[in-house]
């Protein structure tokens, strides 16, 4: 059985959690811009954490489903609908066989996932299912997904998705669509803008002058038009060297925020390159960065500065509360 593409939004491809450990090798992970959210998708439908789901941006796609399947929509939120009736985001909703889902524009954050009960199953690439759009392989054919596109599900996924819904305590029926009275909660959205994201000194921070330390940490940027998976171009004040040098390359990561000639910095995304010859003004806090990813373009963001320790807080913070909502659902689900 398979999901098949009828119209495809934007920016739309199949992700799991990424292929990891590979960098030295110039593989970069990919995976979700939104692995919180993504984690989050798969628990709801009771998948493995590893689970491949589709990843869309800003605009949502219209999905066919040639089988029953019980679903979830989590990260930003879409209108969201089958039928006419609304589905509601953060909840796991099943949806008889010949239904048509159909996301339009996202009204809060600009990434959204769609989690299937027992994950959508193309071929493995290096231990991964993660589209890697500018190597052309992972996901389906390496590429964003287009009208026509199916999709394979997991062997058997209406037996299964039937039972993972009959698991499910609070269950009630919505016009029709069947899902549940509690939700999950949405800890990536970004709040007021100009969202704060908390940001160590790079390697490279004190070779820029002392306005341009200043203004990295005081200015309000704004995420370009021009910014993708690989990397978000900042706009604001054009940042300066105290004086000309040159930096060998070396290894990049998600986060890192390297300053090109131009003077305006980009903040590495998950698609990013395995390293780099731009110095590098700041590394984003990791528990930050899938806030940082739920901007739409033209989206406003200050930096905070934060020391190595507090980074570490702040992950373990946001970890904490992960697990609390994973723990929350309590389902004996079986595969």
């Amino acid at each position: 059985m398979s999901l098949r593409i009828i119209r495809p939004g934007l920016l739309t491809t199949v992700q799991d959690r990424g292929r990891h450990g590979l960098q030295h090798l110039g593989v970069v992970p990919c995976g979700p811009m939104d692995p919180v959210a993504l984690e989050l998708a798969n628990a709801l439908v009771g998948n493995r954490d590893g689970e491949a789901a589709i990843e869309f941006t800003v605009l949502g796609p219209e999905i066919a489903f040639e089988a029953d399947a019980l679903i979830s929509l989590c990260g930003a939120l879409f209108e969201a609908n089958v039928g006419g009736v609304p589905v509601p985001a953060n909840r796991p909703v099943f949806l008889p066989k010949n239904s048509v889902l159909r996301t339009g524009r996202a009204l809060l954050g600009s990434r959204g996932y769609l989690a299937v009960a027992g994950g959508i199953a193309t071929e493995p690439v290096l231990g991964s299912r993660s589209t890697y759009l500018p190597a052309k392989f992972g996901g389906l054919e390496g590429r964003l997904l287009r009208a026509g596109d199916a999709l394979p599900l997991s062997e058997g996924i209406s037996s299964l998705s039937l039972k993972r819904y009959g698991n499910l305590e609070n269950r009630k029926v919505m016009a029709g669509l069947r899902t549940v009275g509690w939700s999950a909660p949405a800890l990536t959205l970004p709040e007021r803008e100009p969202i704060t994201i908390h940001a160590m000194e790079g390697r490279h921070h004190a070779h820029f002058d002392a306005a341009s330390q200043r203004a990295f940490f005081e200015a309000t940027w704004k995420v370009s038009p021009d910014s993708n998976r690989m990397g978000f171009r900042l706009v604001g004040p054009v940042l300066a060297r105290a004086e000309a040098f040159e930096i060998l390359s070396e290894p990049a990561c998600f986060g890192t925020v390297q300053v090109p000639a131009n003077g305006l910095p980009i903040a590495l995304m998950a698609d990013h390159q395995t390293t780099g010859g731009y110095p590098k003004i700041a590394e984003i806090a990791a528990a930050d960065v899938p806030r940082l990813a739920q901007l739409a373009p033209g989206g406003s963001v200050q930096f905070a500065r934060c020391t190595l320790e507090q980074a570490g807080e702040l992950r373990r913070a946001l970890r904490q509360r992960v697990d609390s909502a994973l723990r929350s659902l309590a389902w004996d689900y079986q595969a």
